[in-house]
């Protein structure tokens, strides 16, 4: 069973710095999992940010986010993590970890598995 539990979210200033965690506890056997990290802004739809696979360690990110943000993965504390920096009033959002067995996939329709998510709040 996947269980997915996200912290760290809050209110923080344009320009700051914040890093959210998700605990992630999933099946050991078959094919490793992609890691990801989704936002909702307040009256939109859900966004992808970014995803590591767990299996190359390689990362992927929307275009909005590089260069400013940094996912990372702890497997001996299966711990995901979202790294912010230089953030804006649009990263503004509802932000949950998400697991798929599998490469990454940036739709969200592509995984199955999701926390409740945490609140992050830039305020200019």
């Amino acid at each position: 069973q996947v269980q997915l539990s996200e912290s760290g979210g809050g209110p923080v200033q344009a320009g700051g710095s914040q890093r959210l965690s998700c605990v992630a506890s999933y099946p050991l056997d078959g094919e490793p999992p992609s890691l990801a990290w989704f936002r909702q802004p307040p009256g939109k739809e859900r966004e992808w940010v970014g995803c590591i696979y767990t299996g190359t360690g390689n990362t992927y990110y929307t275009t909005s986010v590089k260069g400013r943000f940094t996912v990372s993965h702890d497997g001996a504390k299966n711990t995901l993590f979202l790294q912010m920096n230089s953030l804006k009033p649009e990263d503004t959002g509802r932000y949950y970890c998400a697991a798929r067995k599998g490469a990454c996939f940036y739709d969200v329709a592509r995984f199955p598995h999701w926390g409740q998510g945490t609140q992050v709040t830039v305020s200019s």
